[in-house]
Formats: C-alpha cells, structure tokens, sequence
C-alpha cells in the first residue's frame, strides 16, 4: 500500500445480498478509480415490500493509494 491512501463512500445495491452489494459498489468505484487497496463495509439496509427484502444496499468505503508522479 502507499505511504498516503485515500477514501471514498460508494453505496452499492442489489436485490439479491449484501455481499452482491459490497461487490457492486468495488466493481462500480474500480471502474473510476485505480489502485484500490481495501474495502470496509460501514453499513447495511434494505427495502422490504410487505414481508420480504426487495432491495440489499452496503455503505463501503473504498480505499486507494494516492499517485504522485
């Protein structure tokens, strides 16, 4: 890891599982940012529709190096 990292706050969401969620939100930050180190699931929610979840969202922050040329 570098000497100096970086965090951001993604939000994932998916209709099947947190875990699908957290996957999301490091698939969609990887496609902006380079050089992720790590990821810290901050929190979990859900929708739910009556009697069921309908939507799985993760808080994650997403950790990065900081590149110096």
């Amino acid at each position: 890891m570098a000497d100096v990292a970086k965090v951001v706050t993604i939000i994932g969401s998916s209709p099947e599982s947190f875990a699908k969620a957290a996957d999301v939100a490091v698939k969609e930050a990887a496609k902006t940012l380079r050089g992720i180190t790590g990821a810290d699931v901050v929190s979990m929610s859900a929708e739910v529709d009556g009697d069921r979840i309908t939507m799985y969202r993760t808080t994650v922050n997403i950790a990065f190096g900081i590149e110096r040329s």
